[in-house]
């Protein structure tokens, strides 16, 4: 059986966009014709008339929420990055931490948000906290899984060469750990915009988090599309960015991919 050959560039880009415009289109037609009470469901005519209104508001709000995942995300990159070292180099570390991680994990964020606030009151902290906690998890996981898949030969061969730990780190786990590491990243930089927005639910006077609590409470279900679709865009947004900087950090994979759709 011969490979399926892979879609064009074009094609991954119209496909989708296609999609979605039938689905908006769709969704128009529901409520137009009354199938779905307007009072309950806006339509995307007005979601988008709703964000060109409160575009200036909602900017300003982009721009807390923006600052609280960026300081959180950072924090849990370093703190994950940090604790994958100490359990990549000592077994009991791992042994000890590891469930410990993945029972957090079943922890919903709603449910720590609240306790945050209570214990750190209303300002930024309990938002970053939250953030960190959020990511921390993806970026340990991604790169503890990338530092034990590193062939045992190669580690040998370093060590027969008289490497350092320091060397065989440097030049063995680390390129091999890149891969799943900003795969890891992907997925944090997402939880982190959406971290963020869950403590500005609970409590504070500026963010998206903040500003869909207002308009919640006076049913204005259009501004609150338009601020998941601000939410939507800010996390594609940042997953774009996690995608650029693997592009730098890793050119030969692009390269690869490049070559393959010719």
């Amino acid at each position: 059986m011969s490979a399926r050959p892979e879609p064009s560039r074009a094609r991954r880009v119209i496909t989708p966009l296609v999609t979605i415009a039938a689905l908006l289109a769709l969704w128009q037609a529901v409520v137009t014709v009354g199938i779905v009470p307007n009072f309950l469901l806006p339509t995307p005519v007005q979601v988008v008339e709703a964000l060109a209104q409160d575009a200036a508001l909602l900017a300003g709000h982009c721009v807390t929420t923006l600052a609280e995942a960026a300081a959180g995300l950072a924090a849990g990159v370093a703190l994950g990055f940090a604790f994958a070292v100490l359990m990549g180099r000592f077994e009991s570390f791992y042994l000890a931490f590891e469930p410990i991680m993945t029972i957090s994990q079943t922890i919903p964020t709603v449910a720590i948000a609240p306790l945050l606030v209570l214990w750190l009151g209303y300002g930024a902290l309990p938002k970053v906290v939250l953030v960190i906690v959020s990511t921390f998890f993806p970026i340990t996981v991604s790169l503890v899984a990338g530092f034990r898949s590193v062939d045992r030969d190669v580690i040998d061969l370093m060590r027969t060469m008289n490497a350092s730990r320091w060397q065989i780190f440097w030049y063995a786990k680390l390129p091999a750990a890149a891969d799943q590491f900003f795969s890891g990243l992907k997925i944090s930089a997402t939880y982190a915009i959406v971290g963020a927005v869950i403590a500005e639910w609970l409590g504070g006077n500026e963010g998206l988090g903040v500003y869909m609590t207002r308009v919640r409470k006076s049913f204005s279900y259009d501004r609150m599309f338009a601020a998941i679709i601000v939410i939507s865009a800010l996390s594609l947004g940042l997953m774009k960015l996690v995608e650029l900087a693997q592009r730098l950090c890793m050119p030969w994979k692009w390269a690869e991919r490049n070559s393959n759709e010719r």
